[in-house]
C-alpha cells in the first residue's frame, strides 16, 4: 500500500473519529454510562493512534516544518 493511500484511510478513520466524539459527547446523557464508556473513551483511545499514526506518515513534512531551522 502507497503512503498516499495510507494517508487517505487514516483520514477518513480519524474524521470518522472526530465526529463519534462529538456525538458521544453531546449525547452522552441519552446514552448511558456503558456507552458512552465505549463510544467517547474507546474512540478516544483509537483518536490518538490515528493521530499517531498519521503524524508518522507525515513526518518528513513535520520534520521540514518544525526542524529545519536546527540544522548547522
Amino acid at each position: 500500500m502507497s503512503k498516499k493511500t495510507a494517508l487517505k484511510i487514516v483520514n477518513i478513520i480519524i474524521a470518522l473519529l472526530i465526529l463519534n466524539q462529538a456525538a458521544s459527547a453531546i449525547l452522552r446523557r441519552l446514552i448511558g454510562r456503558e456507552a458512552f464508556e465505549i463510544l467517547h473513551e474507546g474512540g478516544g483511545i483509537f483518536l490518538i493512534i490515528g493521530v499517531i499514526i498519521h503524524v508518522i506518515l507525515n513526518w518528513g513534512w513535520v520534520r521540514a516544518q518544525f526542524f529545519s531551522n536546527f540544522k548547522s
